[in-house]
């Protein structure tokens, strides 16, 4: 087992009408002035929005909006952010929406602390000292964000897609209503509910496999998203399974799940260029990677793809042939991958697999001119990067 420090003081505020304490907490944590942060209509349309500026209103915080937010996103909309934020006097961050939104924040909050191109973070030239207070109101669980230390920025001019981690970004609280979740569309209900259990499975897929109680914790959180996105897309309404999704989203990538454990993390790493450089929801592709990676890695480490197999997809043990029971385990991941909309390889994903030249350049971004490896469970240098990717091209 291996040592650890868990830290997560995020506040949380869950339930049915939570969103109307935001004035309240954005006090409660310093705020005079706020940016409210957006995506695109869908918070308009559904009056959550508006609700926002209503209560912020009310509570007399005056506030400056910035919206466009979109999936994987970009550090030029940070940028604009930051120049407003300076411009206006922005002391507290409030996003509203989902993953995407969230780090855009935490990007923008790093940069106004910062003298220098907010992209230094993300490029390894400087590490953040401070951050502006960010807090958010959740409407799509998936990244996990409002819990997490974590903070994804694309690049816009060369798709470069990069991820830093740092304890200064976590939201100071982190409103969450499961009502607000009924809208979501089919497609972005089953991607987020594949992003929330592979931020457990990629703490599970670790070298370290004594640690009983957390194995227990993850076990029951991949089983209960697993079960409850059926329930959810056979009634979007559902309250009681939106609420087991939205809670898991937060529980899976608040590092609670790697406590004694650690993580590994490669299919993430190879997902996110795929997602950088084609524009795919990065659920889905996580769903077109890790059946491959799995593979991959699995004679090497057998017995904890035999636990997965048992435990969490329901698979009968066959003590005399566990490279069976493993791959059988893999197999019904991809069965329930397909049951609700998701791909299993690259050519489901893009509607055609890619070129070896497409490879080589997905494998140059991942390991960054060939200078990183990713992964612990089994650490993927470029040649073993370049295979998974072949591997999920069919």
């Amino acid at each position: 087992m291996k040592d650890f420090n868990f830290y997560s003081p995020t506040q949380v505020v869950f339930g049915r009408q939570s969103e109307e304490q935001v004035a309240s907490l954005v006090k409660k944590h310093g705020g005079t002035k706020v940016l409210v942060h957006y995506g695109g209509g869908s918070a308009r349309r559904s009056g959550l929005l508006d609700k926002m500026f209503r209560l912020l209103s009310e509570g007399g915080i005056p506030f400056v909006e910035l919206g466009g937010v979109v999936p994987n996103p970009l550090l030029s909309k940070v940028k604009e952010g930051i120049e407003l934020c300076r411009k206006e006097g922005v002391d507290f961050i409030l996003a509203v929406g989902g993953g995407s939104v969230i780090d855009s924040a935490k990007a923008i909050a790093y940069g106004l602390c910062y003298d220098g191109d907010v992209w230094d973070f993300w490029a390894g030239k400087a590490k953040p000292q401070a951050s502006v207070p960010i807090g958010c109101v959740l409407t799509i669980p998936a990244a996990g964000s409002e819990m997490s230390d974590s903070c994804v920025i694309t690049r816009d001019e060369d798709k470069n897609k990069r991820g830093i981690n740092s304890d200064l970004c976590r939201c100071r609280f982190a409103i969450m209503n499961p009502e607000r979740t009924f809208t979501l569309p089919e497609y972005q209900t089953a991607a987020g509910a594949t992003d929330i259990m592979m931020h457990t499975m990629e703490r599970y897929f670790t070298s370290e496999q004594d640690m009983t109680l957390t194995d227990s914790m993850a076990e029951a959180l991949m089983r209960t998203v697993k079960d409850s996105v059926f329930e959810v897309l056979r009634n979007p309404e559902d309250y009681r399974h939106r609420a087991q999704i939205m809670w898991a989203g937060s529980l899976s990538h608040n590092n609670l799940m790697e406590c004694g454990l650690g993580k590994d993390f490669a299919t993430h790493r190879l997902e996110h260029e795929l997602s950088a450089v084609y524009g795919v929801t990065h659920g889905a592709g996580l769903a077109a990677i890790w059946p491959s990676w799995a593979r991959f890695v699995m004679p090497r480490h057998l017995s904890r793809f035999v636990q997965f197999a048992v435990n969490v997809m329901g698979i009968p043990n066959d003590f005399t042939d566990p490279e069976a029971t493993a791959e059988r385990g893999v197999q019904a991941m991809e069965r329930f991958y397909r049951a609700i909309g998701m791909p299993t390889c690259i050519s489901e994903l893009l509607g055609r697999t890619i070129s070896e030249e497409e490879i080589d350049v997905l494998v140059e971004k991942c390991s960054r001119g060939r200078t990183i490896t990713v992964g612990t469970l089994d650490v993927l240098g470029p040649e073993q990067m370049a295979e998974v990717y072949r591997m999920a091209n069919r």
